[in-house]
């Protein structure tokens, strides 16, 4: 390797670790994965497939250390959220694989900003769902309705993901469930979904091997440090600079490729 190649890749493992305290923090890792991976060389499709796997396990640690507050809604109940984010996890990481390279780098810039716009609305102007009057929780969805949103959500997030938390995180409040289960049960969906696709991805053979294990290592040791910082960060300032680095991204990627 010569000496650019090498200073990619410590760039790339430094972004990496970055992105999983973030994702251990607030969320939104994949806005720094995906510009480092593209820094690599690698197009903007083997970019997003590449950082999908790399994050994965991160994902599924938080999904495992919150299942216990994970529930379903008033609507449907777990077990159905699980299966209907399994298939859009498939059919996402499919429409991903049949979209051509070049078509899929026009895109990015426009679901960068969706993402970006994703997540401000869900740090700073989305309201919490107000507790009923009765203790209940009840669904403002019918159980159609509620399933045909995840898969939406579920396919979005196994062909991009960025901003997919907070998406998941305004329908399961739609459906009646508490904030904090709700937060559980988008931790424990999103690594659902991502299974699907990462399986797919997997086998794929567009998965860039050596920056995925780069990216992987990073965003693991970014994960443990972001756990012992969650008591100390101030979690308001790090979702503005979350936003900051969003619109950054997409106006970059709007004037053109990485």
């Amino acid at each position: 390797m010569n000496a650019v190649i090498l200073l990619h890749f410590a760039l790339l493992f430094a972004g990496a670790v970055w992105a999983g305290a973030q994702n251990q923090l607030a969320g939104g890792g994949s806005f720094i994965t995906l510009p480092a991976l593209m820094l690599t060389g690698m197009d903007a499709r083997a970019a997003n497939i590449t950082s999908t796997v790399a994050l994965f396990p991160g994902q599924v640690t938080g999904g495992w250390l919150g299942r216990a507050h994970a529930s379903g809604t008033a609507s449907l109940p777990l077990r159905t959220l699980i299966a209907i984010s399994l298939v859009g996890g498939v059919i996402g990481a499919i429409l991903l694989l049949l979209t051509p390279s070049t078509l899929f780098a026009r895109m990015v810039p426009w679901l960068v900003l969706f993402a970006t716009t994703a997540f401000a609305w869900g740090s700073f102007l989305r309201k919490p769902a107000a507790p009923a009057a009765d203790g209940i929780s009840h669904s403002a969805t019918g159980p159609l309705t509620a399933a045909a949103i995840q898969l939406g959500i579920a396919i979005y997030g196994g062909y991009f993901g960025g901003g997919v938390g907070f998406l998941m995180m305004a329908a399961l409040a739609l459906g009646g469930a508490p904030v904090r289960a709700a937060a559980s049960t988008k931790n424990l969906l999103a690594g659902v979904m991502n299974f699907t696709a990462v399986m797919i991805f997997l086998v794929s053979g567009q998965v860039r091997w050596l920056a995925m294990a780069v990216a992987m290592a990073g965003a693991l040791a970014g994960s443990w440090i972001g756990a012992h910082l969650l008591a100390r960060v101030n979690e308001r300032i790090l979702r503005f600079v979350i936003v900051a680095i969003g619109v950054v991204l997409t106006i970059a990627l709007f004037q053109g490729p990485l």
